[in-house]
């Protein structure tokens, strides 16, 4: 099977070096292409607007359209711009089918937005999501069966042991900015007192009173972050719920858990997928700001668990969230298009 798959990493400066979980595919009866932009996406801190902007959408379409040139049975897409590009691209080449990976939209906007949304992607064959109650959000926002939906974890690269936890400065970490509930967490140290480093945006720490004992630092690298999270004795995800967004931390949680590092997480945008309470984490209902504190305190006070589920953490990540793992899901997926009598079934 010819597969050709585009993303908006693969470029032309990066294309003779670029891996992807394909990579990972044993199935030798699978050729795989990647398709290239034309120039390197821009990063993500140039952006003036949450927008994707018209040029960029222009270059999407054209690298879809380089891929279909290829003659592919399959087009991979990987993120919603190119899955929409490529689906519009499929009415006019029904012998390759479509399929959408790592398809997160985010927020499920409604007007126009929603309305071309449907057109341009009623056409995908499949959609790979990385919480299990996407499915149903995806399926009523699109008009499409809940069949062409299939769950498969957030893939990362094992996360390599840097620095060690700090054992004589010990202190709690909050990593990231979507739909985190920090205004809770502040009562909460504000209660405990305990140290904590929150490693945040401006935005998403605007206007919440937060204690002295609490930390922020601004604008450090990728690398910062993951020490930041090895040396805290506990980690923690508090969410805030929204009804019109799909997924938030479950790239903090699978880093996380590849450290081998315990959680306290809220149950709420699929994080149940990933985190299994009282085996690798602790997971909280949404808005319950007591059973948050006292979770937070037990793990802090209870060094045997934090062995325990530290250990029961990275075991299971290595088995559900690398790269390998994302690799078979993608070659089952794969053979599924081949037949399509197979109904489409979930990768736990």
């Amino acid at each position: 099977m010819k597969i050709a798959v585009i993303a908006p990493f693969f470029n032309r400066e990066n294309l003779d070096g670029s891996v992807w979980i394909d990579h990972f595919v044993r199935d030798e009866g699978f050729a795989f292409k990647h398709v290239p932009r034309q120039t390197p996406m821009p990063k993500w801190h140039d952006r003036k607007s949450k927008l994707t902007p018209p040029v960029e959408w222009v270059r999407y379409i054209r690298q879809a359209a380089d891929a279909f040139k290829t003659k592919p049975e399959v087009v991979v897409s990987v993120f919603p711009q190119l899955a929409a590009c490529a689906g519009l691209l499929g009415r006019f080449n029904p012998d390759t089918k479509v399929l959408a990976w790592m398809f997160n939209v985010g927020t499920c906007h409604s007007g126009y937005r929603q309305w071309v949304s449907r057109i341009a992607l009623s056409n995908i064959d499949r959609f790979v999501v990385h919480t299990r109650r996407e499915i149903k959000i995806y399926s009523d926002w699109l008009g499409l069966p809940q069949e062409r939906f299939v769950f498969v974890p957030y893939q990362s690269p094992e996360i390599d042991q840097t620095v060690p936890e700090d054992e004589e400065a010990p202190f709690i970490s909050a990593m990231g900015s979507a739909h985190r509930d920090y205004r809770m967490l502040a009562r909460i140290l504000h209660d405990i007192q305990l140290p904590t480093t929150i490693a945040s945006s401006h935005a998403a720490l605007d206007g919440i009173d937060l204690p002295d004992c609490v930390q922020t630092p601004f604008g450090i690298s990728k690398q910062e972050c993951l020490e930041i999270t090895q040396r805290a004795r506990v980690n923690v995800i508090p969410l805030l719920p929204k009804p019109a967004v799909t997924a938030a931390g479950q790239v903090t949680l699978v880093e996380a858990m590849f450290m081998g590092k315990v959680l306290v997480a809220t149950e709420y945008y699929g994080v149940e997928d990933y985190l299994q309470h009282e085996k690798t984490g602790l997971l909280v209902k949404p808005h319950d700001e007591e059973g948050f504190k006292a979770a937070i305190l037990r793990l802090w006070n209870d060094k045997d668990l934090r062995v325990e589920l530290a250990e029961n953490s990275r075991r299971y990540a290595r088995e559900h969230f690398s790269d390998q793992a994302a690799g078979r899901a993608l070659e089952q997926h794969l053979k599924e298009l081949q037949q399509p009598s197979i109904q489409a079934g979930e990768i736990a």
